[in-house]
C-alpha cells in the first residue's frame, strides 16, 4: 500500500502595505522554529524580480535559453525557473517545498487558507478579511471589536499559540 503524502498546512499573513506583516513573519518563524517546528515562507510579489546577477554562469545559461537553472553549492540551492503563469500557493507547495511543519505565505490576500491579518491604527485602513475568508486571527497594535481573535501585534506567543491550537494540532 502506498502511503498518502499529507499536505504542508500552510498560514497567510496578509495585510494592507506597510503594516508590519514582513516583520511578523520573522517574529512567528523565530517563535515557531523555538518551539522545534520546521518552517518555509512564501512571499508573493506582483512585479518581477532577479536574483541573477548580469555576467555570471547561471545568468549566462539563462540568457542562451535555459528555462529553468539550478545553482546548488554544498549549503544551499538556488532554482530560477521561467513559469507561463502566477502561481498558486498550492502549486508552489506541491512543486518547491518539502521536509517542514508549516509554510507560512505574505502578499497572497485572496486564498481559502487560514489567515492572521495585521492592522495598524496609524494607517487607517479598513480589514482586508472578514471571518468567511478563513480569518484565524487579527494581530494589531489596537483592540478592534470583530468576529475573529485580536490579538496584540507584539503577542507573537499569543499568536503562535493560535497557530498551533488551530493548523498544527
Amino acid at each position: 500500500m502506498v502511503k498518502k503524502k499529507s499536505l504542508i498546512p500552510i498560514v497567510s499573513i496578509v495585510g494592507k502595505s506597510n503594516s508590519g506583516k514582513t516583520t511578523l513573519i520573522e517574529k512567528l518563524i523565530q517563535e515557531l522554529v523555538r518551539r522545534g517546528y520546521r518552517v518555509a515562507t512564501i512571499k508573493h510579489h506582483l512585479h518581477d524580480f532577479e536574483i541573477d546577477k548580469e555576467g555570471k554562469d547561471s545568468w549566462r545559461h539563462r540568457q542562451a535559453g535555459s528555462r529553468a537553472t539550478v545553482v546548488a553549492t554544498p549549503k544551499k540551492v538556488a532554482l530560477i525557473e521561467d513559469v507561463e503563469e502566477d502561481l498558486s500557493i498550492e502549486a508552489l507547495r506541491e512543486r518547491y517545498i518539502h521536509d517542514v511543519d508549516l509554510i507560512l505565505t505574505e502578499g497572497f490576500k485572496g486564498n481559502p487558507h487560514p489567515k492572521i491579518e495585521v492592522s495598524r491604527a496609524v494607517l487607517k485602513r479598513e480589514l482586508l478579511c472578514a471571518p468567511e475568508d478563513n480569518l484565524l486571527a487579527v494581530a494589531s497594535d489596537v483592540p478592534l471589536s470583530i468576529e475573529a481573535p485580536c490579538l496584540d501585534i507584539n503577542d507573537v506567543q499569543g499568536l503562535v499559540d493560535l497557530i498551533e491550537a488551530a493548523v498544527l494540532k
